[in-house]
């Protein structure tokens, strides 16, 4: 393919898709809650079931850029995309250990022991292999959603030389890992990781599909609401079994996606989250050192509800601007941006 070809996204290589970045920006956005809520209000909010879609809405875009991007860039008998899958699969499981450990090691100094777990055999277990970060109601590790996209970039290298001679590779992937999560279902066992790698999977078949089409299902707006809100009804009845964590995951990308599509009437707004969207990666790691530093340097301050508010402010905007500081620093230095592009590009 040329630099011209159009992809199934219907842009050109080199070219972004604005809804796409929308969408992926406010999901950042929406996590600045999730996480602003666990540090602030505490793992015990009863409402945390309704924003549990974010993970898995994350895990589904990364699986629609693998075939939407990366299978549409590269002809599948590159051998540049195997190695480009499994270099940023590596990346990101780097990034996270790298993460975790200087979370660890600059908390600690500051502001005294910020963890009450033990880095031993079970914690690896729970953070690498189940996927069940929460000990007790302390969370084994930060940054934790990298470990599965991680995962999903490295399986999708393993696949991509057997979709080679069989294209219905991915398809057999994912209903394989759904019989899988069926069979520790009846066993009893859940494995996050698992399931989201299998999420991703189903990303990746959503890409596949022509993105005229997806612009035309999701351009129902009217059908879109009235299954959002059976979507919420049937979590209140029944929490968030794996079923609904897919349903939550697709509705919720579609309708952001939606709103995406229109964007170009938010003028500002829309050009600050597609922003966002675009350094999605920083974004979602800028946001959740700049809570836990929030978070720690108030620890012994009186919480009332002006500080919660202030806090909650001060970690969006801190997002905003961190994001909009590294897009004006790399557009000016190129060492930056091949800093950059080496550590999340």
């Amino acid at each position: 393919m040329n630099a011209n070809t159009k992809t199934a996204a219907g842009s050109t290589h080199g070219n972004r898709m604005p809804a796409l970045d929308f969408t992926k920006g406010a999901l950042v956005l929406t996590m600045v809650l999730y996480h602003w809520i666990n540090y602030f209000v505490g793992p015990n909010w009863p409402y945390y079931k309704y924003l549990r879609f974010l993970t898995p809405s994350f895990i589904l875009l990364s699986g629609f850029l693998i075939s939407n991007v990366y299978l549409s860039k590269y002809k599948v008998s590159d051998l540049r995309l195997t190695k480009r899958l499994f270099v940023r699969g590596a990346k990101l499981l780097a990034v996270f250990v790298v993460l975790n450990v200087a979370r660890s090691i600059l908390l600690t100094r500051a502001f005294g022991s910020v963890t009450a777990y033990q880095m031993n055999g079970r914690t690896l277990a729970a953070v690498y292999i189940s996927g069940n970060v929460f000990i007790g109601s302390v969370k084994a590790a930060a940054f934790y959603i990298l470990v599965p996209i991680s995962y999903l970039l490295l399986l999708s290298a393993v696949l991509v030389p057997v979709y080679r001679v069989y294209k219905y590779t991915f398809h057999l992937a994912c209903a394989v890992l759904l019989f899988c999560i069926l069979i520790l279902h009846l066993r009893g066992f859940q494995s996050p990781n698992l399931e989201f790698v299998t999420i991703g999977l189903l990303g990746v078949l959503v890409g596949f599909v022509p993105i005229e089409k997806i612009n035309n299902a999701v351009g129902h707006a009217v059908l879109l609401t009235i299954a959002y809100v059976f979507y919420i009804i049937a979590i209140r009845a029944w929490n968030v079994p794996f079923p609904l964590l897919i349903l939550g995951a697709v509705l919720s990308v579609g309708a952001i996606y939606l709103v995406g599509l229109r964007a170009d009437r938010m003028r500002a707004i829309g050009r600050h989250v597609a922003l966002l969207g675009k350094y999605s990666l920083f974004g979602y790691i800028a946001q959740i050192a700049i809570l836990q530093l929030l978070s720690a340097g108030l620890r012994r301050a009186d919480i009332d509800i002006a500080v919660l508010m202030a806090s909650f402010v001060a970690a969006v905007g801190l997002t905003l601007l961190t994001v909009e500081g590294v897009d004006r620093v790399k557009t000016r230095s190129m060492v930056v941006d091949r800093l950059y592009k080496t550590v999340f590009a």
